[in-house]
């Protein structure tokens, strides 16, 4: 990885020696590799497997029976700084955090420097809505939207969207 210095890595959770989320955290916390996106390409869809693999650090968790084509504009979009999870993954998520009791908040610690904006704008990304979705919403331009999300991110230190749901889900801005 270092030598290479790969935009996108396709990332197995099952490999011999140590597994997919262990290289998936590895890789998103050398800062020589902090260019690098990794989509999760696995069997399992288990939500444990997806929600350790957005805690390390994964911009993408999609299931090996993907076609050929929406692989191609899965590492297209990541590579352009997207996130992206398969449908059934999708599913399998929202069915899980509806079914689950209140959940105790650990707010970032950057939380606090967000606008009331960017606040409401974190709580939609978690909400998985696109910016042109937040957009119709909150009344507000496609670009207006990209520029909060992109604030929230950098001020949170958000790699990508994806880490910014879970943000939003850890500190109880969506749910």
């Amino acid at each position: 990885m270092r030598e290479k210095h790969p935009d996108v890595v396709l990332m197995d959770i099952r490999m011999p020696g140590i597994d997919g989320l262990e290289a998936t955290r590895r890789i998103t916390a050398d800062p020589e590799l902090a260019g690098t996106r990794i989509i999760v390409l696995t069997t399992f869809e288990y939500d444990e497997y997806v929600f350790d693999a957005l805690r390390h650090g994964a911009s993408g968790f999609l299931l090996k029976d993907t076609s050929p084509t929406e692989l191609l504009q899965a590492v297209r979009l990541v590579a352009d700084g997207g996130a992206l999870l398969s449908p059934t993954v999708t599913r399998t998520l929202v069915k899980e955090f509806a079914s689950r009791p209140a959940r105790q908040t650990r707010p970032h610690p950057q939380l606090g420097t967000l606008t009331d904006r960017e606040r409401e704008i974190v709580g939609l990304v978690g909400e998985g809505l696109t910016n042109d979705e937040i957009a119709e919403r909150l009344y507000i331009s496609p670009a207006t939207a990209r520029t909060h999300v992109s604030r929230a991110m950098t001020k949170l230190g958000a790699r990508d969207r994806a880490q910014l749901v879970v943000f939003a889900y850890q500190s109880g801005l969506t749910g």
